[in-house]
């Protein structure tokens, strides 16, 4: 029996549940050196403005784990990308992508007018990724990252959304 159709289906992007939050911290630890745990993921999906949506794989029974997320900070009509990340196997998928599309209809349905983030200058493919989605640079923040790759310099990156 072939399973092709399960592994041609685009993720689901949806809220995290409580019980997403050890596989977000397990994304998490895998992605970053400062890891956030469970108990730190609670107290911010728990603030008021702050969002954790997850990717699932797609399954005729109901979704799966989360494959990857992204938590987005909304004040007054402007956001910011917390952070995302998505599972080091499921990389090269399209899952951030799909994740930062997710993020931007919610924003543009809650009449968010614009969309800031940080990236690693290093990070080439998110760049890219972030550029194809219309973020354009906007500043700099030297030395902001101590762990680079590269010279340590974030992107400050927007795009409007209203």
């Amino acid at each position: 029996m072939s399973f092709w159709w399960f592994w041609s289906q685009p993720p689901v992007v949806e809220e995290a549940l409580d019980e997403d939050l050890l596989k977000v911290a397990e994304i998490h630890a895998a992605s970053f050196k400062h890891a956030w745990d469970v108990e730190e993921l609670a107290r911010m999906k728990a603030q008021s403005g702050t969002s954790i949506l997850v990717a699932r794989r797609a399954s005729p029974y109901g979704t799966q784990g989360p494959l990857g997320f992204l938590i987005l900070r909304t004040v007054a009509d402007e956001a910011e990308v917390i952070t995302i990340a998505v599972h080091p196997r499921q990389r090269g998928r399209g899952i951030g992508k799909k994740l930062m599309e997710a993020g931007l209809f919610r924003l543009y349905g809650e009449r968010c007018k614009n969309l800031f983030l940080e990236v690693d200058s290093a990070n080439e493919a998110a760049i890219l990724l972030y550029r194809s989605l219309g973020f354009r640079e906007v500043g700099q923040r030297k030395g902001y990252y101590n762990d680079s790759g590269g010279d340590g310099t974030a992107l400050v990156m927007r795009v409007d959304l209203g």
